[in-house]
């Protein structure tokens, strides 16, 4: 099942601080907002799902950790986009400047700032459309290196600022290219 999308804005609009408190309440719902402020309600994975993008997340992690550039990010997070949106990558970075000039409270809830690097992983139930629109929204929004994973196909899209697109099959690793030096992304553990 892909999103479902619901509409509340004829008849309410929820603040980003209301957004936030909503997706604290129902902590088993993983919420999105689009930049009309239609919410997305998207199902939970299941635990293969789950494992591929825990050891995608590692990967950045321990790459983040031992290079001190940034800050890493699992799937859970949400940030504010400068369209209104608010979009929760699979796996995300943001350099560290960027981070540092957040205040305190807008750490601590959905930073309004667009990551400097996006993973989104596609799995057989979601909707490649939708998920290449995001994508592209990250782009239009800052985002300066994207990839979209698809898991069944094994093929990435790489999202890259003021290029187009680049597809690739079946790819053994990536590189996080000078967005994030020496990075590379291993596959093994991910196809």
């Amino acid at each position: 099942m892909d999103a479902l999308t619901i509409n509340f804005t004829p008849v309410l609009q929820i603040t980003d601080e209301q957004f936030f408190q909503l997706c604290q309440i129902n902590e088993l719902i993983r919420f999105e907002r689009n930049a009309d402020s239609t919410l997305l309600l998207m199902p939970l994975v299941g635990g293969l799902t789950s494992n591929r993008n825990a050891n995608l997340t590692a990967q950045l992690g321990v790459w983040n950790r031992d290079e001190s550039l940034g800050i890493a990010f699992g799937s859970s997070v949400g940030f504010i986009l400068p369209n209104g949106a608010v979009r929760s990558p699979d796996a995300s970075w943001l350099r560290r400047d960027r981070w540092d000039s957040l205040t305190q409270e807008q750490k601590q809830g959905f930073p309004p700032v667009s990551p400097d690097f996006v993973v989104k992983l596609r799995f057989h139930t979601d909707c490649l459309k939708r998920l290449q629109n995001n994508m592209q929204e990250y782009r239009e929004n800052g985002a300066r290196l994207g990839w979209l994973i698809d898991l069944e196909t094994r093929q990435v899209e790489i999202y890259r600022s003021s290029r187009d697109v680049e597809v690739l099959q079946s790819p053994s690793s990536l590189s996080g290219e000078d967005i994030l030096p020496e990075f590379v992304l291993n596959f093994e553990d991910i196809w």
